[in-house]
């Protein structure tokens, strides 16, 4: 919904002569950006508040089968500057209200040789800058072949990153804290094993890549709006610290198709003296247009629960039986001998449906409930699952009606094992299948090497069936969740029926090995800037062992900062990850995860430094109600907190989850401690944090004097 607009142009230059450089200004004048042709070739810098960002960088496309390429020979034609001023509601977010306040300034470029032009579009808001390279239909550039993307960033210096390797076909791999200049010595032990994988070279990264310079200022890279281009890598030269983008290539080699009237996705460059204002910035979703859902009213944020965690430990299986291999319509189930390990049986899902309804939740995801498991990965086969049939011990009919008179809904599972173009075969009988029986939201999957064999989960041709997906499913009123598609780039503000993504390191590598301890101090710095991560946290028990003897795993956390995740890992679909019978045992700590929102008004960063700890607080949609969440690192922290976000006059029963003294994430995780007392918005509280840990706090508005009975001020 809009709620407020304003452009204005500001300035027309057209010029036949060669023009000086081209200036602009963020709204606050916090930013100044500077863009120029030298010798023919486009340049960009980029400062903050005095201090250089972005050093003169080089931009342009390198083209097949193109004498002049759109890399030189230009010079600015015009250029036209104008301010926008919009507040829009997203339909579900961490703000009620988002404002968009940019100043723009679009530099038109001539290739005189070659008789064409190209438009660059720069957008300066107050929390960073975006730019994009725009084709107007024109008889002398229409069909493109992208060879390689030439966008540039030049840094100021041997910078401290967060980084995961530049890979065309995952980012689940765990981050690496160093400096730019360590990258490449560090590059072997960063690329660990993944179902599918192509890393890119000894010096490419990732984004959104965080970093920290050393005079304080945080500086991220992105990009934002991918829709129908390739996604964006960064390549380091470590000598002169200039990143290059690195676009992902199809089967062929080439990087994309691209065909006038085209506008690229944004690059991005999000930069602030404070940690906190990198994870407040709303200029990745700013810069994606507008919801094209007319009526979005059957979007809603969900809270569920899986029969899923027992899989990924190995406990249980996701195929009926053991065969070595299965073809889907000449192999008969009826005659199959069960293996007595497959999870999603009927009196299975009975159970965790009985426990999900017992409990609030609004949705159950059942995986391995399709015929096809047998063999599902890793065989490079074409038709792996129709997304329909369900194993002989999973019925739907009854289970649907079950799930339903207990106030739950089930949701889909649909895995392709990469095998894409074998999902869209069968991708509107599958929604049909969903709409008939009342699932009203999927989870997809794309483990493995894709099929059309040769391309990449990060090209071009897989953006755009994750894209054609998600709008199929729009229109079957179903809401999605992908993972390991490519990362987000808020694409969910245009389409927000796109509630989740992995695209990440989840939870599930804390039963493959374990992440760092660090990890969910770093993500919403890099995952999370393009958009809410189905990260499946609440973990209760960190020993593996004790679900699968032959699995020694463990979860690099505590309780507590299980809880904590539920704030500071931003999603509107959260799942409480672990089984029914963990949570049992610790039900007044389950307490927090039935209570926690999913939906929030407005969102507060209170203390933030990437790698170390991180505090949000969140106020629930519709309500004065707040709920706080911190996560820190191996080292432990000892948070100072401030309770001036809340109302003045008001007083509020803060329940607080934490470390127990002698919690430690490895020796003693399911150590914590809850105690009650009244806050007001001139409370503080210091609170220490377990290495590995964190604490969660609720805090409810008190509207009756018996909720304050027995309780004193913090």
């Amino acid at each position: 919904m809009k709620i407020q607009r304003s452009i204005i142009t500001l300035l027309i230059v057209a010029l036949t002569l060669p023009m000086a450089a081209q200036q602009l200004q963020s709204p606050d004048g916090h930013f100044q950006l500077r863009v120029e042709v030298k010798d023919g070739k486009p340049y960009y810098e980029l400062g903050y508040k005095g201090q250089s960002v972005i050093e003169p960088s080089s931009l342009g496309l390198d083209l097949y089968n193109d004498e002049h390429n759109l890399l030189n020979g230009f010079d600015i034609s015009y250029t036209e500057t104008s301010t926008f001023d919009d507040t829009w509601e997203p339909v579900w977010g961490e703000y009620k209200q988002i404002r968009n306040h940019y100043n723009e300034m679009a530099v038109t470029l001539n290739q005189a040789e070659a008789n064409r032009y190209i438009v660059i579009r720069f957008r300066l808001f107050n929390d960073g800058l975006g730019f994009r390279y725009e084709f107007p239909k024109q008889p002398n550039l229409n069909y493109m072949v992208v060879k390689e993307e030439h966008t540039q960033f030049a840094l100021t210096g041997d910078h401290t990153a967060f980084w995961i390797a530049g890979d065309y076909d995952t980012q689940e791999y765990d981050y690496t804290e160093s400096k730019l200049s360590e990258i490449r010595g560090l590059m072997d032990g960063a690329i660990t094993d993944n179902a599918s994988q192509t890393p890119i070279s000894e010096t490419a990264v990732q984004t959104a890549l965080m970093m920290k310079t050393d005079k304080g200022l945080y500086v991220n890279l992105h990009e934002a709006a991918l829709i129908d281009y390739s996604c964006m890598h960064l390549e380091l030269d470590d000598e002169n610290f200039v990143f290059q983008s690195v676009l992902t290539p199809d089967a062929q080699g080439k990087k994309g198709y691209l065909l006038a009237p085209y506008t690229s996705p944004w690059r991005t460059v999000i930069v602030s003296d404070n940690a906190a204002d990198i994870l407040q910035s709303t200029l990745t979703l700013n810069l994606n247009e507008p919801c094209k859902i007319d009526d979005a009213s059957w979007i809603k944020p969900v809270k569920y629960m899986g029969v899923w965690w027992e899989m990924i430990t190995g406990k249980s299986s996701w195929a009926y039986t053991d065969v070595p291999s299965v073809k889907l319509g000449h192999f008969d189930y009826s005659e199959a001998e069960p293996n007595g390990k497959h999870a999603a049986n009927n009196e299975k899902v009975k159970r965790y449906i009985d426990f999900a309804s017992e409990h609030g939740f609004d949705q159950l995801l059942v995986e391995g409930w399709n015929i096809g498991w047998e063999d599902w990965f890793g065989k490079s086969k074409d038709y792996v699952f129709d997304f329909v049939t369900p194993y002989p011990d999973f019925d739907v009919d009854m289970l649907n009606e079950y799930a339903q008179s207990k106030g739950i809904k089930l949701m889909m599972h649909h895995e392709t094992s990469g095998s894409v173009r074998n999902y869209e075969r069968h991708l509107d009988t599958a929604y049909q299948f969903m709409a008939d029986y009342g699932y009203n939201s999927v989870k997809s999957g794309y483990v493995g090497d894709m099929i059309p064999r040769g391309e990449h989960h990060y090209g071009q041709w897989c953006v755009n069936h994750y894209q054609y997906a998600l709008e199929k499913a729009a229109e079957y009123k179903i809401m999605v969740n992908a993972h390991e598609a490519v990362r987000p780039t808020g694409v969910c503000r245009t389409y927000p029926n796109l509630i989740g993504n992995e695209s990440a390191r989840g939870t599930e590598y804390e039963a493959f090995g374990g992440n760092k301890p660090f990890h969910t101090t770093v993500l919403p710095f890099t995952r999370l800037i393009g958009g809410p991560m189905d990260y499946t946290p609440g973990i209760f028990e960190m020993d593996i062992s004790k679900l699968n003897p032959d699995n020694n795993s463990w979860v690099n956390s505590t309780i507590a900062r299980q809880l904590a995740l539920y704030v500071t890992m931003y999603s509107p679909l959260q799942m409480a990850a672990d089984l029914p019978e963990h949570y049992s045992r610790f039900m007044d700590a389950f307490q927090f995860i039935k209570d926690v929102a999913i939906d929030w008004d407005d969102t507060r960063v209170l203390a933030a430094e990437p790698g170390d700890y991180i505090t949000y607080a969140r106020k629930e949609k519709g309500t004065n109600n707040w709920f706080v969440g911190t996560t820190v690192d191996e080292d432990g922290y000892t948070s100072k907190l401030n309770f001036d976000f809340l109302d003045k006059g008001k007083k509020y029963v803060a329940t607080i989850y934490a470390d127990a003294p002698d919690a430690h994430y490895r020796n003693n995780a399911q150590a914590y401690e809850i105690r009650k007392g009244l806050v007001t918005r001139k409370s503080k509280l210091k609170q220490k944090c377990a290495p590995g840990g964190g604490y969660a706090i609720s805090v409810i508005e008190v509207t009756d004097k018996a909720q304050t009975k027995g309780l004193k001020k913090l």
